[in-house]
């Protein structure tokens, strides 16, 4: 479980392709000796579990269903990804409940700097969509986000203050990039209820 505060960006500094998985070595400075091997870390929002650790490179092991359903299957050497480690129980939850399931891929539509933020506006699948609500929370790329607005179907509008826009990913965007999506947990289980009960 994690709560979409980004604690560093990291950079692929390798992929290797596998007999039936892909590696990607990732480096993060700022993380050194803070992972062992069998830790989860959400990359980009992906739950991914840490194969090896030693110093400040730790590579994860990717199946085939994950790099098609998440943007996992767009890394090369170089790509910028957000990175957390999973949360500790009894600690603050500062964003909000984050499976690490992407739901499926979106992509950035626009982005419109509106004097000291940036208004960008998402694409998300439909099902994600249906379950999303006006300033409800939404995770992209594994960052926790207040949706401000729901300007046409399928599309939520988030507002990015500078500090996001400088430390995570977001802020390197462009319109048509890909992002990964996950729905926020509580509308995923009331509306999985109400489907269940033919509402």
């Amino acid at each position: 479980m994690f709560t979409g505060i980004v604690e560093a960006m990291g950079t692929v500094v390798r992929t290797i392709d596998l007999e039936t998985t892909r590696r990607f070595d990732i480096g993060i400075p700022s993380l050194d000796g803070l992972l062992v091997p069998g830790d989860s870390i959400a990359v980009d929002g992906a739950c991914l579990t840490a194969v090896e650790a030693e110093g400040s490179v730790f590579s994860v092991d990717v199946i085939g269903t994950t790099l098609e359903r998440t943007i996992a299957g767009t890394y090369r050497e170089g790509t910028r990804v957000n990175l957390e480690r999973a949360m500790v129980m009894g600690g603050r939850l500062d964003g909000h409940l984050v499976q690490g399931h992407v739901d499926g891929v979106g992509s950035l539509q626009r982005v419109v700097e509106d004097g000291e933020y940036w208004l960008m506006d998402f694409t998300v699948p439909s099902d994600v969509f249906e379950t999303t609500i006006l300033h409800g929370s939404i995770s992209l790329n594994g960052v926790s986000l207040t949706v401000s607005d729901m300007p046409a179907p399928g599309v939520v509008q988030i507002g990015i203050i500078p500090y996001t826009w400088e430390n995570t990913n977001l802020g390197r965007m462009a319109p048509g990039d890909p992002v990964n999506v996950e729905a926020d947990l509580i509308g995923k289980y009331v509306g999985r209820i109400l489907a269940q009960r033919g509402s």
